[in-house]
């Protein structure tokens, strides 16, 4: 359930969009935070006191995403009118606010072009620096996966069939045969 794995530190995107197109950049991100809220609801409604502090601290926290993802120029534009580009890193962006020990990222460039790829590559690896982040990348673009990753895991029809670096997958006869059908 998505609040256990709130709880246990885990953040994911997802492969398709689960923002709220309606609501701007900054609420969107402090979706995230939720479940890391204690005030209740008439302490919030009323802000004051803890919850008022508690607001405070969880905006200056979505202010430090949106720093680090440079969302500053869309911070208060409605997500459904900004470019999908953007939107995957509004997701990105979602997940951090949660506070993860793990970041789950299921195809974060699905449906990108090239220079939206590119983007999301500098902003994972810049996620990874400043924030010393364990991360699970689920990704079919093999030139990021192979720029990105520590170590890689393949898969044929959900067996694994090899578990090492990059440099180590790729060459791998059983990788080779499964996803490309044969040597090249």
């Amino acid at each position: 359930r998505p609040d256990t794995t709130a709880r246990l530190g885990i953040g994911r995107t997802f492969q398709n969009l689960g923002l709220f197109t309606h609501l701007d950049v900054i609420d969107n991100l402090l979706l995230g935070r939720h479940h890391l809220m204690r005030s209740g609801f008439a302490a919030g409604a009323l802000w004051v006191g803890r919850a008022r502090r508690e607001e405070l601290a969880h905006r200056a926290a979505v202010e430090e995403i949106v720093d680090l993802l440079e969302l500053t120029p869309f911070r208060r534009a409605p997500v459904g009118a900004l470019p999908y580009g953007v939107q995957k890193r509004i997701e990105l962006g979602r997940a951090l606010a949660m506070a993860p020990k793990l970041l789950l990222l299921d195809e974060p460039v699905a449906g990108m072009n090239l220079e939206e790829t590119e983007d999301m590559a500098r902003y994972l690896i810049e996620v990874r620096r400043a924030l010393d982040l364990a991360m699970v990348l689920v990704e079919h673009d093999m030139p990021l996966v192979m720029d990105l990753a520590d170590r890689v895991l393949a898969l044929d029809f959900g067996v694994p069939i090899m578990i090492g670096t990059p440099a180590e997958v790729q060459g791998d006869a059983r990788v080779i045969e499964a996803y490309l059908g044969g040597a090249v």
